[in-house]
């Protein structure tokens, strides 16, 4: 199949953004052919499916270095991925996996399967946990809100057994395991396994850092109205053991913009975290695993937020809803199309970088036929930084509606056709 292309060049320089645009011009190629061999890697499959309007280009930039033994960082947005470090190899999570009961329970909550206020029993199986705890005793009755706040500051063990127990299908916690580990397989976390709810040592019982920031940019971009869980630096619940009451996060008391997400620790795991940071127009997403204890993990932590913010500045490409270019369109009652992005498109460049030429190909197929609907998709954008491996393509939509002519413009179509082929015959056919 043929198509269409159209070719403009962006070169942004410092804080200004120039464009240099040639006229518009029609050429038929092949989209996949012209790519680079390089694709620049997206953070998983769901999260591309969510942000693949997005338009984010990562130059190289000095890597981040960690003494743990796996790492990942994202860009929240995009999903791209800034560095990482056996992001793949499935490690014990220790309490990091409560991330994923807690993507259970708030699922069952927009769902209307759970409700904020609804009290659940605590069994003698929960209540038996060690470890972090909210100190339940069997029996009680527990309100959903505080079992969140639970397993969010004081990492319950017990308050993550409570919630699993209740959304288990057969009502035990092992039960719910097996749920998670569907749930799991569904969402694209290809190297975890569950064993229980909260991380509780077992051979069985891995995550990897990917799985792990995937499910955090999840729970962020996914439940928003509760996500401020994770910013609460400290949960008294019914007055117990009131020095049990501070959330570990160690980013929530440097002022770096973060509001998430979780610690972990055992013996096998070492200290862990998932933490995020936002400054209001970009959000960091990352996972510390393996570190050998907490100053280490509090050190590294705020090291990747100052690298982010610093390190990675964003060049604009394209608003949401601005015009990528205008293409012509067939039986249409206008003759020429826009084509536009429908989210904003940036680059995120090193702050070394100064000048980099951005070439952008908005593809279509050969013949864009009206009637066509706002917000239709029509083809892609195929973006390459000059003189880099970095190539990627994301869709484009129409601009407006354009309906199909009527009798009077089909006429005046095809005569301006037949006097284009008029004019364009040559007797030598060459």
């Amino acid at each position: 199949m043929r198509q269409l292309c159209f070719r403009s060049i962006r070169n942004c320089t410092g804080s200004r953004t120039i464009f240099l645009t040639f006229p518009p011009t029609f050429e038929f190629c092949k989209p996949k052919e012209a790519k680079s061999s390089y694709t620049m890697r997206g953070f998983a499959g769901s999260i591309l499916a969510a942000m693949s309007a997005i338009l984010v280009f990562v130059l190289p930039a000095m890597a981040f270095q960690t003494d743990g033994r796996s790492m990942i960082i994202i860009d929240h947005d995009s999903g791209a991925i800034l560095a990482e470090k056996n992001a793949d190899e499935p490690l014990p999570p220790a309490s990091l996996s409560k991330l994923m009961t807690l993507n259970m329970a708030f699922e069952a909550l927009k769902q209307n399967r759970l409700d904020l206020d609804v009290k659940l029993p605590v069994s003698q199986h929960a209540a038996s946990y060690g470890g972090s705890s909210m100190f339940l005793n069997r029996g009680e009755l527990v309100s959903v809100e505080d079992l969140l706040r639970g397993v969010i500051v004081l990492s319950g063990n017990d308050a993550s057994a409570v919630l699993a127990e209740a959304l288990s299908p057969d009502g035990t916690e092992e039960g719910f395991a097996q749920l998670m580990n569907r749930r799991a397989t569904e969402l694209g976390m290809t190297n975890s396994t569950f064993t229980n709810s909260n991380g509780w040592p077992h051979p069985d019982h891995k995550m990897s850092s990917r799985d792990l920031a995937l499910l955090a940019s999840r729970l962020i971009r996914e439940f928003p109205e509760y996500y401020g869980y994770f910013a609460e630096k400290e949960f008294l619940f019914d007055q117990r053991v009131p020095e049990n009451r501070y959330n570990r996060n160690p980013l929530l008391k440097l002022d770096r913009g973060a509001d998430g997400l979780k610690t972990g620790y055992t013996q096998e795991a070492g200290y862990g975290l998932v933490g995020s940071a936002t400054n209001g127009k970009r959000r960091v997403v990352f996972v510390l695993a393996g570190l050998k204890n907490r100053i280490q993990r509090t050190e590294e932590a705020n090291q990747i937020v100052n690298w982010y913010f610093i390190q990675f500045s964003e060049r604009s490409l394209f608003t949401a809803g601005e015009t990528v270019v205008e293409a012509p369109i067939w039986m249409g009652a206008e003759s020429r199309l826009a084509a536009v992005v429908p989210h904003d498109a940036y680059v995120l460049v090193p702050g070394s970088v100064s000048d980099v030429e951005i070439d952008a190909r908005a593809v279509f197929d050969s013949h864009l036929e009206a009637p066509v609907a706002e917000g239709q998709p029509l083809g892609e954008l195929i973006v390459t930084l000059s003189g880099l491996d970095y190539t990627t393509t994301f869709p484009l939509v129409a601009g407006k509606t354009v309906e199909r002519a009527g009798y009077f413009g089909k006429f005046a179509l095809a005569a301006a056709t037949m006097v284009s082929r008029l004019v364009s015959w040559s007797p030598l056919g060459d």
